[in-house]
């Protein structure tokens, strides 16, 4: 062996373990580490085998809709179950369990299974949780005690939300901000609150922020209507009305530059409106994304999402818009009303009824590349990407990992 032979072969394990943490990502909070629902990780295969992919392991972890993040080897989740609600820390590997955090609460099964919506966000060594009530902890990521916690409805004046709370967390500096009947932020480090915002109808979905003129500004959905506010003190700089039947908007704004995209179900549709630093301005509205709770992935300019309604999802579509046009590009039903992530050119589909669905990234049509049977029951919830596993749920508790090739 020569000298660069030997060289090279002293420094492969270097190079392996160099290109392995920068291939691997975590899944820090709702909608992944950016919240936009693209993993950054790549080398997926552009097909699988015709037997499907096998689970690696799989928990029943309660009833609920809340997702699932992770960081290096440690998962979180949350379930409902028997009069209480837990927040699972288990090993993102086995699935074994690390720790539980329990407490009373409500199912609140209104026209759906009921328990916990809010995902999880990790912040280094501490976790943050909304419970169905509104139970809001910040907890030690290595044994889950309990750092601080706040009850929203008694802290913030406000009444339980018909579905529940369901904004998942937002730490953004050193506030932890959320979407529940006022906008609020906290210290992230005792739970102090450092402003709120007036009482609205609450919205079910989480606060998006944003920059604009190198002001650090948050978009948020309610049941009112969007509203865009300065994140240093909570106040309301524009405001566009936006309603929807039996108040259910759920979706959180997505924003590019200065144009936010809002969609709601019930036929009430899709809009892009441009920020001005006072207004909000009408790009477009129509009926062509008609996001029921389930957000859509914007990836180059394109809108991919679940247009329709849970109560109709035999004609749920998933779509794909134009974001600064609004003209629908392509829909392919089959999918009922489900969810989407995004990945190294594919979108990983978990269908209503259960299939895990691999498509093509592509603004000219439907392509199928890949399909496996992952879970059953109603599967409303968003899966999550980590490390080259795939982590989903569905509405009893199962939850299932399988690793992608």
């Amino acid at each position: 062996m020569n000298l660069r032979m030997a060289l090279l072969a002293a420094m492969f394990p270097f190079f392996v373990l160099a290109t392995q943490s920068i291939a691997a990502s975590d899944w820090l909070q709702w909608n992944g580490s950016s919240r936009d629902g693209i993993s950054t990780e790549l080398g997926f295969s552009d097909s699988w085998p015709e037997s499907g992919l096998k689970a690696e392991w799989t928990r029943e972890i309660g009833t609920g809709f809340s997702s699932m993040s992770i960081a290096g080897e440690r998962l979180f989740a949350m379930g409902h179950r028997d009069g209480k609600e837990t927040v699972w820390c288990l090993s993102s590997e086995t699935g074994a369990v690390l720790w539980t955090h329990v407490y009373p609460s409500k199912l609140l099964p209104n026209l759906h299974e009921g328990g916990p919506c809010a995902t999880p966000t990790i912040d280094g060594d501490v976790v943050y949780t909304v419970g169905k009530e509104g139970q809001l902890f910040c907890l030690a990521v290595a044994d889950g005690s309990i750092v601080w916690q706040v009850m929203l409805q008694d802290d913030l004046g406000v009444k339980l939300p018909e579905w529940g709370f369901s904004s998942s967390p937002l730490v953004l500096g050193e506030q932890l901000i959320l979407e529940a009947g006022r906008v609020v932020s906290y210290s992230k480090r005792d739970g102090k609150k450092l402003w709120q915002t007036a009482k609205h109808s609450a919205g079910y979905g989480s606060a998006a922020p944003f920059e604009w003129q190198e002001q650090k500004l948050l978009a948020t959905l309610d049941c009112e209507g969007l509203r865009v506010l300065d994140s240093g003190d909570g106040t309301e700089l524009a405001f566009a009305p936006w309603k929807s039947p039996y108040e259910t908007n759920s979706t959180t704004p997505i924003v590019s530059g200065n144009k936010i995209f809002i969609s709601t179900g019930y036929n009430v549709g899709c809009g892009l409106f441009e920020f001005t630093g006072s207004q909000l301005n009408a790009v477009y509205t129509n009926s062509d994304m008609r996001n029921h709770f389930n957000n859509c992935v914007l990836i180059d300019g394109f809108l991919y999402g679940i247009d329709g309604n849970s109560h109709n999802g035999r004609n749920a579509t998933l779509s794909c818009l134009n974001f600064s046009t609004g003209q629908l590009v392509w829909k392919q039903r089959g999918l009922g009303c489900g969810s989407l992530i995004a990945a190294d050119g594919k979108l990983f589909v978990l269908a209503e009824q259960g299939p895990l669905v691999m498509v093509r990234q592509s603004s000219e049509e439907y392509v199928e590349l890949g399909r496996t049977e992952f879970l059953e029951g109603r599967c409303w919830t968003a899966p999550a990407l980590a490390d080259g596993r795939l982590y989903g749920r569905n509405a009893s508790g199962k939850l299932r990992c399988v690793r992608l090739p």
